[in-house]
């Protein structure tokens, strides 16, 4: 099987198991152009993959994916065609992930933020290395956090704890993660690749019918509770893109960003 996809997300073949890399290492996963492309399309392409039995998610280097690229997200305050191809494909990412026939275990290796706690999360076992951490911080800079979370953490976690997290972008350290319902278990650091391997391989070798057809009466319900959250979220989140306020955010946190 060839992927055929940008550098920034590599797919490993190991035997019955492919390991999709988000390849960015030197600016921490943030997701760019290509990577959000990659991330909209390489789910097809392992569906595609006759061999392929179960799917490891991780990031290079120390973090999981900061999120999104400050210099691509600034590019949209003066492209509403390109901000809008990203909508497009942010609501792709996540159909195609709830629609994926084969299981998906995320190792969380870092830092899980926006649309990287979002990958993190649609996965369907997650697990998370003692010192990573999910965060969603849209609001921050003026966004709605169309791409996932306003939309689906309410189904997994008790709703106040939901607002708060969400209005206020703080980080949830890995141990409450698994508390609120947004990770699986959490494992040293230097055990979670070993164990995500472990238990890709348990499931490898797992009757293929009965596990596809497993998670596809699971995802239904997510699927359905999520259809009018979903189409709202991405709604907001383009009118809050257009603010004058979001602008004034953003840009200054490039500022800060560029001169640290």
């Amino acid at each position: 099987m060839q992927y055929e996809l940008p550098d920034a997300v590599s797919v490993r073949v190991e035997g019955p198991i492919r390991v999709v890399v988000l390849d960015r290492p030197d600016e921490l996963n943030a997701v760019d152009e290509d990577m959000h492309w990659a991330l909209a399309n390489v789910w097809r392409q392992l569906a595609a993959d006759h061999e392929a039995r179960v799917v490891i998610l991780t990031g290079a280097g120390p973090a999981f994916s900061a999120g999104g690229d400050l210099d691509w997200i600034t590019s949209f305050l003066e492209d509403p065609a390109a901000r809008n191809e990203s909508i497009r494909e942010g609501a792709q990412i996540i159909e195609e992930m709830l629609r994926f026939p084969l299981p998906v275990i995320a190792a969380i290796n870092g830092a899980a933020v926006g649309l990287g706690a979002s990958l993190a999360i649609l996965s369907d076992i997650a697990l998370i290395s003692e010192r990573a951490y999910l965060a969603d911080p849209h609001i921050a800079v003026g966004l709605v956090a169309g791409d996932g979370g306003a939309a689906f953490w309410p189904l997994l976690t008790p709703i106040l704890r939901t607002r708060e997290y969400l209005f206020t972008g703080d980080r949830i350290d890995a141990r409450t993660a698994v508390q609120l319902g947004l990770a699986s278990r959490v494992v040293p650091d230097n055990e979670l690749l070993p164990a995500a391997y472990r238990l890709a391989e348990r499931l490898a070798k797992q009757p293929v019918q009965a596990l596809r057809s497993t998670k596809q009466v699971v995802n239904m319900y997510l699927s359905q509770a999520l259809a009018g959250p979903l189409q709202a979220g991405f709604a907001a989140e383009v009118v809050t893109m257009e603010s004058a306020e979001h602008r004034e955010r953003l840009l200054a946190l490039r500022q800060r960003a560029a001169t640290r």
